[in-house]
C-alpha cells in the first residue's frame, strides 16, 4: 500500500490506521462531525475576512454557496448578496 502522508514513517501510519480501524462506529461519526464543524467555522471565519461587512445572515448566506454550490443555494436560500461569493 502506498503511503497516504509522505512525510510520515509508514509503521506510524499503519499503526494509525489500524488505530482509526478499530475505533467503534460511533466514536468514528463523532470524529467525522467534529471535523465537519471544524471546517464550517474555519470556511465562517474565511467568509467573514472576506466580506467584513457581512451581517450573520449574509455569511450562512455565502457558506450555502461553498456547500451546496451556487445554483443549488440559490434555489433553496434565494439570491446571495452581492458581489458574489465564488467567481
Amino acid at each position: 500500500m502506498q503511503p497516504a502522508i509522505s512525510d510520515t514513517n509508514p509503521e506510524m501510519e499503519r499503526v494509525h490506521i489500524e488505530g482509526v480501524r478499530s475505533l467503534p462506529a460511533g466514536r468514528k461519526l463523532e470524529m467525522v462531525s467534529e471535523l465537519t464543524s471544524t471546517v464550517r467555522q474555519l470556511a465562517l471565519a474565511g467568509l467573514r475576512a472576506r466580506f467584513p461587512g457581512a451581517t450573520a445572515g449574509e455569511l450562512h448566506r455565502r457558506l450555502a454557496t461553498l456547500c451546496l454550490g451556487a445554483q443549488l443555494a440559490e434555489k433553496v436560500y434565494g439570491p446571495e448578496p452581492s458581489p458574489p461569493t465564488v467567481l
